[in-house]
Formats: structure tokens, C-alpha cells, sequence
């Protein structure tokens, strides 16, 4: 199967392919005598999981990661199921960063009375102490 086709029933783009090749998540692939790649048909679910993967926030390293634990022996599900924990945990300590910032500044909103062109109140956590806040 030829790049293009890999890459329209993944659903990507051919420099897609080319890239998570080039980043050794899909393995080389042998070359037709006309100089083609050809990819066996099972590329095209391992690019769509890499997509999958891509769209819940792993990077390509994580994902290369994963992919190389499923090709050792035993599928070593227990580093896989680490991995995915590590990201997972990852992704709450964003998530709890993002909730603080986004409050500071409903705060700041709430609390900001001042008509500064660029008041320092609307992002402090507190409304900030400064006579300009008021």
C-alpha cells in the first residue's frame, strides 16, 4: 500500500505519515523497485491510533513510547498502563493550573472597579491591595 493511501483511509495527511515515520514511531517500510514505500494494511489502524492518542494530549515521544511497548514481547501492558497513569496525572495537574488561572482572573473581574487602560487588579488573585483597584 503506497502513502497516499495509508494516509487517506487514516484520515491524515501524507507528510503525517511522513513524519511519524521520520520519528520512528512507524517502522521503515520497504521500498518498491520504483522507489515507493509500501506499507502493510495493519499502518493504517497504527496511524489512526496515533491520531487517537495525539487527540487526547500524548506527544509523539509518549506515543512512540506506547507503540514500541506493544511490539515487545508480552505487550508489557503494566508500562503502558504507567505511561497512560503518568499522563493522566499530568493532564489533572494542567487542569487544576487552568482552574486556578481562570479564577484569578474571574476575580479580578468581580472585583476590579477601576478604569485603568491596563489595571494590574484584573489579575491578581486577591483584587489587589493598590488604590487604583477600587
Amino acid at each position: 500500500m503506497r502513502i497516499g493511501e495509508v494516509a487517506t483511509r487514516a484520515g491524515v495527511s501524507v507528510q503525517a505519515v511522513r513524519l511519524y515515520e521520520r520519528r520512528g514511531i512507524l517502522k521503515c517500510v520497504t521500498r518498491l523497485r520504483s522507489g515507493y514505500r509500501d506499507y502493510v494494511p495493519e499502518t493504517v489502524a497504527l496511524v489512526r491510533f496515533i491520531k487517537q492518542a495525539q487527540r487526547h494530549g500524548f506527544t509523539l515521544g509518549e506515543i512512540k513510547s506506547l507503540v514500541d511497548l506493544r511490539g515487545t514481547r508480552g505487550g508489557n501492558t503494566e508500562s503502558a498502563r504507567r505511561l497512560a497513569e503518568a499522563k493522566l496525572t499530568a493532564l489533572d495537574t494542567q487542569i487544576n493550573r487552568l482552574k486556578a488561572q481562570r479564577d484569578a482572573i474571574a476575580h479580578g473581574l468581580d472585583c476590579c472597579q477601576c478604569s485603568d487602560m491596563f489595571p494590574l487588579c484584573l489579575l491578581t488573585q486577591s483584587g489587589g491591595t493598590d488604590s487604583r483597584s477600587q
